[in-house]
């Protein structure tokens, strides 16, 4: 089953509030992760689109996943919140 949300920073399935980043005020985000949102702010706040994709192909080749599911996300990255939000040079 897909999960119900993702990050809409790295891609990866938010299944419970345990992976929800947090706002300013310290509730839920309902789009990033704990590893890429804290305290309403990005933790890596001048990461790239190329350096977000090189870091997720690192993570997902550690954990052995298919080749399909990594260019799925890599496909997917551009058209999240974060990145269509992100200044183009």
């Amino acid at each position: 089953m897909a999960p119900a949300m993702f990050c809409q920073s790295c891609t990866m399935p938010i299944d419970t509030a345990e992976y929800k980043g947090t706002e300013k005020d310290g509730s839920k985000s309902n789009d990033y992760c704990k590893y890429c949102y804290r305290a309403g702010q990005f933790t890596n706040p001048g990461l790239t689109v190329e350096e977000m994709k090189t870091n997720i192909r690192f993570r997902l080749q550690q954990m052995k996943l298919p080749e399909s599911v990594l260019q799925k996300s890599l496909d997917l990255l551009p058209h999240l919140k974060r990145w269509r939000l992100a200044p183009h040079p």
